[in-house]
């Protein structure tokens, strides 16, 4: 009779090792960072920095009102509103002049993008103003 064979191995598995998801995580960021600086145009760059520019203000603003005052109420509303519209139509352009949406806005050229924005932006802050 041959010898029973146990069930348990000793054999080592060669499995690889799981990473952590700091380092996960930051190694999708990097790849992400250098993805946006090699394939995005400089064009959308000055535009996504814009964005940026107009959400920080935005949000300190906001801040500023919750922790400090907000005893204008009026100027903090025409501020913030302001940051939020300019926001809005900034992203707008954005789309507009991006060539991977070319298909999608076959009508409008990149000037009359700009075009549509500057105008927007005029009566945007005229309003802003007025409200002040």
């Amino acid at each position: 009779m041959p010898p029973k064979s146990t069930s348990s191995s000793t054999s080592t598995s060669s499995k690889a090792p799981v990473p952590s998801k700091s380092a996960s995580s930051s190694n999708a960021l990097s790849s992400l960072w250098s993805a946006y600086s090699k394939e995005t145009p400089a064009r959308l760059k000055l535009i996504d920095a814009f964005l940026v520019f107009l959400m920080l203000s935005g949000a300190i603003q906001f801040v500023y009102c919750v922790l400090i005052s907000s005893f204008p109420f009026n100027a903090f509303l025409a501020g913030f509103g302001s940051c939020v519209g300019q926001f809005v139509l900034t992203a707008s352009l954005r789309s507009q002049v991006n060539p991977l949406n070319k298909d999608e806005f076959k009508d409008i050229s990149p000037e009359r993008a700009f075009a549509d924005f500057a105008m927007g932006s005029v009566v945007l802050h005229f309003f802003v103003f007025n409200f002040l």
